[in-house]
């Protein structure tokens, strides 16, 4: 796809992810990657300002000798993640009606 998702709306689009269950970072790209196109190299430094937000926290659990991180949502998070929600509704339907020639002034 050639339109480019904004950093806000990455944002979402992980918390979102995050809100069903915890994710370690290569599963959590693969989640993403089922829906929109997104690197391991751009996932991280999301993570890492989503927890430097106090959206994310992590923990780290050992898997076949070493440790993985997974993020888990925060209440912080949650309450970020509808306000995207909102924004995205709103923002969805006035793209949509430029894109559909649409005019309600």
């Amino acid at each position: 796809m050639a339109i480019q998702i904004s950093s806000e709306l990455l944002d979402g689009c992980v918390l979102a992810c995050l809100k069903d269950q915890d994710y370690y970072g290569y599963a959590l790209t693969q989640r993403l990657q089922a829906a929109i196109k997104v690197s391991e190299s751009t996932l991280y430094p999301v993570l890492r300002r989503l927890k430097k937000n106090g959206w994310v926290t992590t923990y780290d659990q050992a898997y076949q000798g070493r440790n993985r991180r997974y993020y888990q949502i925060s209440s912080a998070g949650l309450t970020q993640l509808a306000t995207i929600q909102t924004e995205w509704q709103t923002y969805y339907l006035a793209i949509n009606q430029l894109l559909q020639g649409e005019d309600h002034r």
